[in-house]
């Protein structure tokens, strides 16, 4: 793989393309550890209901917009990807605990 460039450094669109598909490379791992954390939890709740926190969510999303906001981040972005990931694990906890609930009966 060729070497990563500062963006400034960037003078051609692979120049360019390199770096986003490393950077890809190392948020799919990054989100590959988060589930980890996130299957854990699916282990530990004891009911499909606790995998819903309104309060935990709206708390976390306004944190992580207004962190991304400071990075320069555009905090609608951050809100959406964030949202789209907390709905998907919620699904997921739910899904994972009911089907255990099921094996336990």
């Amino acid at each position: 793989m060729s070497e990563v460039k500062q963006p400034a450094d960037c003078v051609r669109k692979a120049d360019i393309r390199t770096a986003i598909d490393a950077l890809d490379e190392e948020l799919l791992q990054i989100f590959a550890r988060r589930q980890l954390y996130v299957r854990r939890m699916a282990e530990i709740k004891q009911h499909p209901d606790e995998a819903f926190d309104h309060e935990r969510i709206e708390t976390m999303v306004s944190a992580i917009r207004l962190r991304a906001e400071e990075l320069g981040l555009e905090g609608d972005q951050a809100e959406q990807v964030w949202r789209t990931l907390i709905d998907w694990n919620v699904a997921f906890e739910k899904r994972t605990i009911a089907a255990r609930l099921e094996v336990q009966d």
